[in-house]
């Protein structure tokens, strides 16, 4: 049990330091473009932060372990708007961009009715599952949703930076190679190791992919928002987290589905009330207290609220 548990550690060292040169490298690209801080945290960040819930969720889809993919998906959503948008609204209240509360806001919460639907059995008399049929239609989804962030890469073009440490082409290309190697031998490592010591505890495997896989995998997203609080790049918080959690539902999941159909535990569905009241609870705060704006005091609602659910989680599974 010890060496499943340094394992799963390692595994989590290298998702982050993956995550990390992944952003570092593809960063470093998009400045040369003078992309804005909001388009890079919708893009280049937000997905190569959610790279390690994609490397995760390819292995437990391949090797049908479908609890860990839906566990690992909502529950990193989950982690990324109450934990991570939490503790960064207490470090500076988030300040957000009006395309953020109209559009962005709205987006991630329309990825949540789908899941939901999708994943129910509303509309067959079958089992509850995410069908390719329905996976693909997520995917579609993703499709219309880049498409939007690269007419957003077009139009919302940053000031040129008059100083600029720049990294050569070199570097860059190294930081991605050496961030996907990260990734994929991460993400092996997380999933082997904490279905082992799920199946060693007793533990179920939804269990162990709301908490310690999504958990694990959301640390990049976690370390990325907090250093961009720090340098009072709110933007790239903000993009960050409502980024990853869109990216995570019409692409991550699409592609597990894909690679194989996904029965859907409907025990799922109360993360899915949580997602969704926090994704609604996060669009009305923009219009109470300063005007979209993510004050203290509503960011540390967030947190109590996800405390409470673990609370809740533990004591049930219990």
């Amino acid at each position: 049990m010890l060496i499943q548990i340094l394992l799963i550690f390692l595994g989590l060292a290298l998702l982050v330091l993956g995550a990390d040169w992944l952003v570092k490298g593809a960063s470093a690209l998009a400045k040369r473009y003078n992309v804005s801080d909001l388009a890079i945290g919708l893009t280049i960040v937000a997905f190569g932060t959610s790279a390690p819930e994609l490397v995760v969720n390819t292995f437990a889809s391949y090797q049908n372990h479908q609890d860990i993919v839906f566990g690992n998906v909502i529950g990193s959503n989950n982690f990324n708007l109450f934990i991570i948008l939490g503790l960064t609204g207490l470090l500076s209240p988030l300040v957000v961009q009006s395309s953020t509360v109209w559009k962005e806001i709205p987006i991630s919460f329309i990825a949540i009715i789908l899941l939901y639907l999708f994943a129910n059995p509303f509309f067959s008399t079958g089992a509850a599952s995410l069908s390719r049929i329905e996976g693909f239609v997520l995917l579609l989804m993703f499709g219309l949703f880049f498409i939007y962030v690269y007419k957003q890469l077009k139009t919302d073009l940053a000031e040129p930076e008059i100083v600029q440490n720049k990294l050569s082409s070199f570097k860059i290309v190294g930081l991605v190679i050496l961030g996907l190697a990260g990734l994929v031998i991460g993400g092996r490592f997380v999933v082997i190791n904490a279905i082992e010591l799920a199946t060693t505890l007793g533990m179920s495997e939804k269990i162990i992919g709301l908490t310690i896989v999504a958990a694990g995998t959301s640390l990049p997203e976690l370390a990325t928002s907090v250093v961009a609080v720090l340098k009072k790049n709110n933007d790239i918080a903000v993009g960050n987290v409502i980024g990853s959690n869109i990216f995570n539902i019409f692409f991550i999941l699409a592609a597990s589905s894909l690679i194989n159909p996904i029965k859907y535990d409907t025990a799922f569905n109360t993360e899915i009330y949580l997602l969704a009241a926090g994704t609604i609870f996060l669009f009305i705060a923009m219009f109470t207290g300063q005007r979209k704006k993510l004050d203290r005091w509503e960011a540390l609602i967030l947190l109590v609220v996800y405390l409470a659910y673990m609370v809740y989680l533990i004591k049930k599974e219990s």
